[in-house]
């Protein structure tokens, strides 16, 4: 029998039932807060490792909830400096942390003491996280499948600011309205930050590291944050044309967060996932 994972509850004698444990790791010797989402039943159960966007006011628990419904052990995590975890907020850092804990699920002890299939991980990210998925993805191999939602393309958004010292002016401006649940960051160091790093963050570099990996890329058609026809459109065609055989593309017409779309995004990566893991 086929289970609607977006509507029904796993069968509650399954032995041993779905569990919520907080799990921590440690990067650059801070404690990162997570929580695990364990599926039921002895697995192994293939892994995926959401990435929230910035600050993290969405942070996907919903699409955890779903994944683990669906048979994914699903983990959200918080980043150096966010929402009480010790150290400061940097896009470095964010990057530091995901691979750092995209690795650390892996270990033996914590994959066994979890139930998890290391051989089957993927990485899903939304907005800055999406950025993240995709550049973790390209230096880490042991990344089966990749998804991004509604990423935010750095390397581009660098080059943008460089050249238009009003654009800058507005990401400074964007940037200092979400610090409140961060530490130790401005706008202006984070957009000088994006400058200096430049097009080693445009992710229509990271091409040729992909070209063999599966790769979803969801846009939003209805995006301020960052508009389709800017960090979305230009990286599908980037990506077709560097021959990524295994590239999957939608593109919804819904906001950043996918508001009224969180559904239909629960299913294209339900069925991305399953189709690579």
């Amino acid at each position: 029998m086929t289970i609607d994972f977006l509507a029904t509850d796993p069968p509650t004698e399954a032995v041993p039932p779905a569990s919520t444990p907080a799990v921590t790791f440690t990067s650059a010797g801070a404690t990162l807060l997570g929580v695990l989402h364990v599926p039921a039943g002895p697995g192994p159960h293939p892994v995926v490792v959401l990435l929230h966007g910035f600050p993290g006011n969405e942070r996907n628990f919903d699409l955890a909830q779903a994944l683990r419904r669906a048979g994914y052990a699903s983990l959200v995590f918080h980043y150096r400096g966010s929402w009480g975890v010790a150290g400061s907020w940097s896009w470095g850092n964010v990057l530091a942390d995901a691979r750092t804990v995209v690795a650390a699920v892996r270990e033996p002890d914590f994959a066994q003491a979890h139930r998890l299939d290391p051989g089957r991980l993927g990485v899903v990210g939304h907005s800055t996280g999406g950025f993240a998925a995709l550049m973790t993805a390209a230096v880490d191999p042991a990344v089966r499948a990749v998804a991004s939602v509604t990423a935010f393309d750095f390397g581009t958004a660098a080059g943008l600011s460089r050249a238009d010292p009003a654009v800058r002016a507005a990401y400074v401006a964007a940037f200092d309205e979400e610090l409140l649940p961060l530490r130790d960051t401005s706008g202006e160091a984070l957009v000088t930050e994006m400058e200096a790093a430049g097009d080693a963050w445009r992710l229509a570099g990271l091409a040729s590291r992909l070209v063999d990996r599966p790769v979803l890329l969801v846009g939003a058609g209805r995006d301020p944050v960052t508009p389709a026809e800017v960090h979305h459109r230009p990286l599908v065609e980037a990506y077709r044309a560097a021959g990524l055989h295994r590239l999957e593309e939608r593109e919804l017409p819904t906001d950043h967060a996918l508001s009224d779309h969180r559904i239909a995004l629960a299913v294209a990566v339900r069925d991305f996932l399953d189709r690579w893991l």
